[in-house]
């Protein structure tokens, strides 16, 4: 199902992390799957990290530290670097992530996770570190992401920055459209410009 993104407020999950590439948010051995199913993929999310060689949770990591909850990922600088694969997005949605945050995305993660219904927003250095404070400080603080306004508040201080996204894709998440479903919507509009040019 996709949801329609308008304002999303919600705690944060901190993985304070630098260059996170897409071999740890699923590992290669899940890519054998051909069909997105989200629990598969939202379970083997951070795979080797979230449980131990024997198949036991890691208690010290931070997705199940019970602590933490929401649907935004506050991440470190460089998310979503290596390997092309959407696996990474699929998993990340499938957990239940409607945001990650971070102060620079690898490009093609970053599209991966738009077309899979996560926003990326990114950020200054000094906000994400602030962000990191201000959820350490109390995990139940909530982060404001209204995609309408495009900006992102920090609602334990107030202070917001202002982000940029595509308008294709904020259309599309704003209406809950895929590129086919967009196709589909505008199938007047592409039988009379091709009518036109008979």
């Amino acid at each position: 199902m996709k949801q329609k993104f308008n304002i999303i407020t919600s705690t944060c999950i901190p993985l304070p992390l630098e260059n996170v590439d897409t071999d740890q948010i699923i590992p290669a051995r899940f890519l054998k799957a051909t069909t997105r199913e989200e629990k598969f993929f939202g379970d083997n999310l951070f795979r080797d990290w979230r449980y131990n060689p024997d198949g036991s949770l890691n208690k010290d990591f931070v997705l199940n530290d019970p602590t933490y909850s929401g649907q935004i990922l506050v991440a470190g600088k460089n998310f979503g670097s290596g390997s092309s694969r959407e696996h990474a997005a699929w998993a990340i949605a499938g957990y239940g992530f409607r945001v990650v945050v971070s102060s620079f995305f690898a490009d093609i993660h970053k599209n991966n996770e738009l077309n899979n219904f996560v926003l990326p927003v990114v950020v200054s250095e000094g906000f994400l570190k602030e962000l990191f404070d201000s959820i350490y400080a109390n995990p139940k603080m909530e982060v404001e992401v209204n995609l309408p306004e495009q900006t992102i508040t920090n609602k334990a201080t107030g202070k917001s920055e202002k982000f940029e996204i595509n308008a294709y894709k904020k259309h599309c998440l704003m209406n809950g459209l895929d590129d086919i479903d967009f196709l589909v919507e505008n199938k007047d509009k592409i039988e009379a410009f091709e009518a036109s040019r008979k």
